[in-house]
């Protein structure tokens, strides 16, 4: 995958950032922050209503949650400078905005009440961002060059960037005009075709170095991979669609048990999410706001892992484990193409041993509950986010995610 020269584009660059170069990504990422709100307010009007939704959240419930958590973490949390080590129950300042807890504490604040809530306007909720982020640079400037004194801040500018993000995948669900917005609207074709044959390998996993780690990383141990042959890139559309068009959503055979009951519920079209046929009989995709014809070349996007475990069932192919995308993108370096859409894997997010939960501890423990860890990132990932090590998860059914998947033989 190609990187951009700028240390603020490289993920491992940033997990390692000094004072510099975050007060910069911080920066950076704000920028793409307040631009995609923008551009969602001219589409949304600006009493910024939406309807409620499983996979949403309200515009302005976002954009506040995102300089509540900031300054949760930092300007309000007296225990910053100790990182990892610091105590989620030691008392914190009071915030900016009085009665910030109980409106943007995503811990304590059911999603369904986020319609409810009596949330402040666009233009005060933007003021106080820019407050909590000038108190956020001033504190960086003046604290520790450490893991530990940095880690917060770390922590913070990739919790904006996974907003963005959803923000990027709630603007899809509503299908608003934000393509003004957004650096790419689609993933991309990649350069690479066909498959790889990778070497088996004791592959050592869960990192101890330094830098910045999120918790479900940590714990190193060594997985043995066996050889395999997996896809150099994504499986695309035009690899896809022959699936589509010999019926496979209609033969439940292909399909696991979870998935077929899904697949009644969640498609009663008996097409992919954003996919509909035209009155000529083709399939067009829709884009945000725009109906475009399917290009055979872009990788399948927009994907459950119930239709990525499909299709394998159909083409006799089986799902990678994120052990084996893991050595397969190491071993074959520029070879393996990926991050214009998340790809599922075969395997269950859990702790690795050692496992500690760090202060934010409802970033990952409440979620080892077999889900599916997904490799890579998306076109709408911020590049700060695109780590190989990054294990991102969701349930098998979501079809909001920019995810797509790749395959092996088996």
């Amino acid at each position: 995958m190609a990187r951009s020269l700028d240390p603020i584009d490289d993920p491992q660059q940033i997990r390692q950032a000094d004072a510099g170069l975050l007060a910069r990504a911080l920066a950076a990422q704000r920028e793409c922050t307040l631009r995609l709100f923008d551009a969602v307010r001219a589409a949304l009007g600006p009493q910024l209503e939406i309807r409620y939704g499983d996979e949403l959240n309200p515009p302005l419930w976002e954009l506040g949650h995102v300089g509540w958590f900031e300054e949760f973490w930092i300007a309000r949390n007296p225990e910053r400078l100790r990182g990892t080590a610091a105590r989620l129950e030691a008392a914190r300042a009071a915030p900016l905005l009085a009665g910030a807890d109980a409106l943007y504490n995503s811990s304590h604040v059911p999603h369904a009440r986020r319609w409810h809530l009596d949330l402040p306007s666009a233009k005060r909720t933007l003021d106080t961002l820019a407050r909590v982020r000038e108190r956020t640079l001033a504190l960086l400037a003046a604290g520790g060059a450490d893991d530990d004194a940095l880690y917060f801040f770390r922590l913070a500018l990739m919790h904006e960037a996974m907003h963005v993000e959803a923000d990027t995948m709630i603007a899809q669900v509503l299908a608003l005009d934000v393509r003004g917005a957004l650096a790419d609207t689609g993933p991309a074709a990649a350069a690479v075709g066909g498959e790889l044959d990778i070497p088996a390998a004791a592959l050592t996993v869960g990192s101890d170095d330094a830098g910045f780690h999120f918790d479900n990383e940590f714990g190193t141990h060594q997985v043995d991979v066996p050889a395999l042959r997996i896809d150099s890139a994504p499986v695309t559309w035009g690899a896809y669609l022959p699936f589509i068009a010999a019926g496979g959503y209609d033969e439940p055979r292909w399909w696991s048990s979870a998935g077929w009951a899904w697949r009644r519920h969640a498609l009663p079209s008996g097409l992919p999410r954003y996919v509909a046929r035209g009155d000529d009989g083709s399939l067009r995709r829709a884009s945000f706001d725009t109906w475009t014809a399917i290009d055979p070349a872009q990788p399948a996007v927009n994907l459950s892992q119930h239709e990525a475990q499909a299709w394998c069932a159909w083409a006799g192919r089986r799902l990678p484990t994120e052990f084996e995308w893991l050595h397969a993108r190491t071993h074959a370096g520029e070879a393996f193409a990926w991050g214009q859409v998340w790809e599922w894997t075969a395997s269950p997010f859990g702790p690795w041993p050692g496992f500690r939960p760090h202060p934010y501890r409802d970033y990952s423990q409440p979620w080892f509950d077999g889900r599916p860890v997904l490799k890579g990132g998306s076109f709408a990932t911020p590049a700060c986010m695109q780590h190989p090590r990054y294990r991102n998860f969701f349930s098998a059914g979501r079809n909001d995610v920019f995810a797509g998947f790749r395959s092996c033989a088996l």
